[in-house]
């Protein structure tokens, strides 16, 4: 019989044995793997979506709200900056800003979040058209690969936009005009790929029309409360006539709405954005400068991405430090599982080590027979920890999915998970090499005298 067939069935002999030891080797196994999964998916994002942002503007609050909204759009936006008092940061001449990426945040599609900017923010993130055209006009959107597939949405279908970044059918923006979809992104894998993008005025076109409805329902209210049914009949028809397609006045005004896209943001001074998204000129001490002063100076807040993200990872290192040792202390203690296992079945398996000696095995023999004992028993125990790791990515990555419309994937191999295979074949050789070298040294006489007494 082969020697690799021998180890397996004297593992599979102590089935409870065999059973703890795998189960406590793919605990420590699965939590490593697992943490290195989320870890390393984690940080591509934060430095894909990081953009190359050198500074975040808006209004006062949590600076890392601020970015987490901004940048990774995973948390609510700080609030909203009137673009009168903003003027000065979107100025093209601006000696320390290169440039100011507006957004402007706080609108979703089934839980999809619209974005109201300009072109330049597709250049953050290299993205590129798949199919369709880019937004140019009021009320026009493109859409995320992600966002596409999920909401099976495409150039020419419309949708209407909700208040707030939940799902919910109450508070549709149902009295505004529809986005009208005019393109599809490529699929990035930074955070893009989760947004609805369009014109900030398109934005301030849902509210405006929000409100100027509520004004007409209130109007329509008080009218009806007139008793003149006739005149109101006659205006009604005489509105049906004159005006067959107010209902579209996006289609009506085509000139007005390409004069809008030349229009500066800075000419609208009565509205506003929610954050600003700023790139350097250059590297100097105006620039290391610049955020304290719009922090001590303005109502507003600066807050520099790199900082809040090191400071996030710093909260979030204390407990994965602790889980990564919890997984360690795991996988010592199946390491030592698997050593009394071994050890204390040589006491009854030394008759059978006995007869093997003078079958012909040597005490080379012997000590190989144990040894892979002890390596099969860690390498069934890092395919079950591997198996354990993915499937619970797996969940977690649906979960992900639906809080924060992030995609990640179990579907990948890391270097480090080599390393941690290399790992556990070495724990368990160290736990079988005391009994290999024992069982080796197996004194054949006395064991078959001790037997036969």
């Amino acid at each position: 019989m082969h020697i690799l067939q021998l180890s397996w069935k004297n593992i599979l002999h102590k089935p409870l044995n065999l059973l703890l030891n795998v189960v406590l080797f793919a605990l420590g196994v699965g939590l490593i793997s697992l943490l290195l999964l989320v870890n390393t998916q984690l940080e591509e994002k934060f430095e894909k979506n990081f953009a190359g942002i050198d500074l975040v503007i808006g209004a006062k609050g949590s600076p890392l709200q601020l970015i987490l909204s901004s940048l990774y759009h995973l948390d609510a936006p700080t609030g909203n900056m009137p673009i009168k008092e903003a003027k000065p940061f979107l100025n093209p001449k601006h000696p320390i800003i290169g440039t100011a990426i507006p957004l402007s945040l706080g609108d979703s599609h089934k839980g999809y979040r619209i974005v109201g900017t300009s072109l330049d923010f597709l250049s953050l993130y290299g993205a590129e058209l798949s199919e369709g055209k880019l937004f140019s006009h009021t009320m026009e959107a493109v859409i995320g690969a992600t966002v596409a597939a999920r909401l099976q949405l495409k150039p020419g279908d419309s949708f209407q936009s909700t208040h707030g970044l939940l799902d919910d059918e109450g508070l549709v923006h149902a009295d505004a005009t529809p986005f009208r979809v005019t393109g599809m992104l490529k699929k990035t894998g930074s955070v893009i790929d989760q947004l609805i993008l369009t014109r900030t005025e398109s934005v301030w076109a849902v509210h405006n029309d929000h409100d100027h409805a509520e004004e007409e329902d209130h109007a329509d209210h008080d009218h009806a409360d007139h008793d003149h049914p006739d005149h109101d009949h006659a205006d009604h028809d005489h509105a049906e006539h004159d005006h067959p397609d107010h209902d579209h006045p996006d289609h009506d005004h085509p000139d007005h709405d390409h004069a809008e896209t030349e229009k500066p943001l800075t000419e609208y001074e009565e509205e506003s954005i929610t954050t600003l998204l700023v790139k350097f000129r250059g590297r100097n001490i105006q620039a290391l400068n610049f955020a304290r002063n719009i922090n001590e100076n303005t109502n507003f807040q600066a807050a520099t991405p790199a900082i809040e993200i090191n400071r996030l990872y710093s909260l979030l290192g204390v407990g994965e430090e602790a889980l990564r040792a919890l997984a360690l202390l795991i996988i010592f203690v199946s390491g030592l599982s698997i050593f009394i296992s071994i050890y204390s079945s040589l006491r009854e398996r030394r008759y059978e080590m006995a007869l093997m000696r003078t079958l012909g095995s040597g005490p080379g023999f012997l000590f190989r027979l144990i040894l892979l004992e002890g390596l099969v028993l860690a390498l069934v125990g890092y395919a079950a920890g591997m198996s354990l790791s993915r499937a619970c990515m797996v969940f977690l990555a649906d979960f992900l999915e639906n809080s924060y419309r992030y995609d990640f994937t179990a579907a990948l191999w890391l270097r480090e998970e080599g390393y941690l295979l290399i790992g556990s074949l070495l724990i368990g050789l160290f736990a079988a090499l005391i009994p290999a070298f024992q069982a080796s040294r197996t004194d054949i006489h006395a064991t078959l005298a001790d037997n036969k007494g």
